[in-house]
């Protein structure tokens, strides 16, 4: 049993004293521990040893004292494993030098033995979770599909991503095929994290946003319902979808555990957007974490008072920057520790 379940009580609903807290990105780049260990390692190196990716997991909590871990990884290990090659270069960042715009090159994309090409992500939960000792729970996480379409097409990181939209729009076909090879080997992942021991999922459709309101629902929507559908009856479902306030009330009744919302939306938008039934989790903009720590303080509060204590995760509407003082992250875990109503 999970000594601290607050974050698993909060997704099913349940009344608490405070909501739990955890930070998206909390593992990692804005904590002097990892760039320790940064140092001596490349990033896939980093993720692919589960001894690594299992100390960056806990180095928050120790820190921090979150109500929930998130492992270390990266949403691109699924389209290594699915036979496409991704590289991480420094100061650049995700680099795919084939990327898929073709049917040739979609005919080399393969579904993968998960528990083969993937099972480094296995060991990796398996160790961090004997680091935890059941105090607090871990949270497994993948891209949505059409996230992770955008950098199979585009072969890199993009502020509009025209070339991953102009093949949607001009090969449909294709594109759907490869949206529906990358939702089974997902759906196949995240079931074998279950397994290994993940107690939640989150789905990061980090360019959804990207999209207007119907292709999202053609090119996102429908495979990250799938896997939902697939997830929810094993684990609770996390959904995020940066820049999708238009597809909340879908989210809502997708069956997902919590709904997680950008800081674009307010609190009161999202619980009407949401029909007020679902948790949300969210929203602090990231980058309000360079305010001074009493007013982060204040600002927490406040947005916890807006959200409500119940059917709510505290957390950031994106993942922390890595300039973000350690101070200043502790600022934000501690004002939702130390809520009361």
């Amino acid at each position: 049993m999970i000594k601290n379940d607050l974050f698993l009580r909060a997704l099913k609903g349940e009344t608490v004293d405070r909501p739990p807290v955890w930070m998206m990105r909390q593992a990692g780049r804005y904590l002097p521990e990892f760039m320790e260990i940064r140092k001596k390692y490349d990033f896939f190196t980093r993720c692919q040893t589960p001894e690594l990716a299992s100390e960056i997991t806990v180095q928050p909590i120790r820190r921090y004292g979150m109500d929930a871990a998130i492992l270390f990884s990266d949403i691109l290990v699924i389209p290594q494993a699915m036979n496409i090659e991704v590289e991480m270069k420094p100061n650049f960042g995700p680099y795919l030098p084939s990327p898929i715009r073709s049917k040739e090159d979609l005919d080399r994309v393969i579904i993968p033995e998960v528990g083969e090409a993937l099972g480094y992500v296995m060991e990796a939960i398996t160790a961090t979770k004997e680091k935890l000792n059941d105090e607090i729970p871990l949270i497994g996480f993948a891209g949505s599909p059409w996230t992770l379409l955008c950098y199979c097409v585009e072969g890199q990181g993009s502020k509009s991503f025209d070339k991953a939209r102009g093949f949607c729009f001009t090969q449909p076909e294709l594109a759907h095929q490869l949206l529906q090879k990358i939702t089974d080997t997902t759906i196949a992942y995240l079931k074998a994290k279950v397994k290994a021991g993940v107690n939640a999922v989150q789905v990061f459709d980090s360019w959804g946003g990207m999209l207007s309101p119907k292709d999202y629902q053609e090119f996102s929507w429908q495979y990250i319902q799938q896997i939902v559908n697939a997830l929810k009856d094993i684990a609770p479902v996390i959904v995020f979808g940066k820049g999708c306030w238009f597809a909340l009330k879908e989210m809502a009744q997708s069956g997902a555990a919590a709904v997680g919302v950008d800081w674009t939306c307010s609190p009161q938008n999202a619980r009407y957007l949401t029909g007020g039934n679902v948790t949300l989790q969210g929203n602090f903009d990231p980058a309000r974490l360079l305010s001074p720590p009493n007013q982060i303080r204040k600002m927490v509060t406040q947005m916890i008072h807006d959200f409500g204590k119940d059917k709510y995760v505290a957390n950031l509407g994106h993942g922390i920057l890595p300039n973000i003082p350690v101070d200043h992250a502790k600022a934000f875990v501690d004002a939702v520790k130390e809520f009361k109503a």
